[in-house]
């Protein structure tokens, strides 16, 4: 029988994915709601850095096959993301005025965002084995 995702470390996973959904969702709706004509592409980006530790949080509590390729998915996306995302903050300053969450590989949330999806999918990788 697998080990489901929600044991062990992934009961850390889970806690960290829901703070970070949490915090995600929050900050980006102030900054969709108050100030999207100040940096409309990096809102919206924080928007959707919001709904992918969303889906990664509820893909880890499901505990499910299903989920877990979910899971895993969110997490490819989700490094992808802080990746590029990271690098276009450094190269195209002036499209983020103010930080996001995958801005500067996450400096603002001290590089947890450019970390976590790396765990994530090292712990998908570890439960496939057991």
């Amino acid at each position: 029988m697998k080990q489901a995702t929600r044991t062990g470390f992934g009961r850390f996973l889970i806690a960290v994915y829901a703070v970070f959904a949490v915090a995600a969702t929050s900050r980006s709706l102030v900054q969709l709601t108050t100030r999207f004509d100040d940096a409309p592409l990096a809102y919206i980006l924080s928007a959707l850095a919001a709904v992918v530790y969303i889906i990664a949080t509820i893909g880890l509590a499901r505990a499910t096959e299903a989920s877990r390729r979910v899971v895993t998915i969110s997490c490819v996306i989700e490094l992808i993301g802080v990746l590029a995302i990271g690098a276009l903050s450094y190269i195209e300053p002036d499209d983020f005025p103010e930080a996001t969450v995958w801005s500067h590989f996450g400096q603002g949330y001290v590089f947890i965002p450019v970390v976590l999806p790396i765990a994530g999918l090292w712990w998908m990788r570890r439960l496939r084995r057991m």
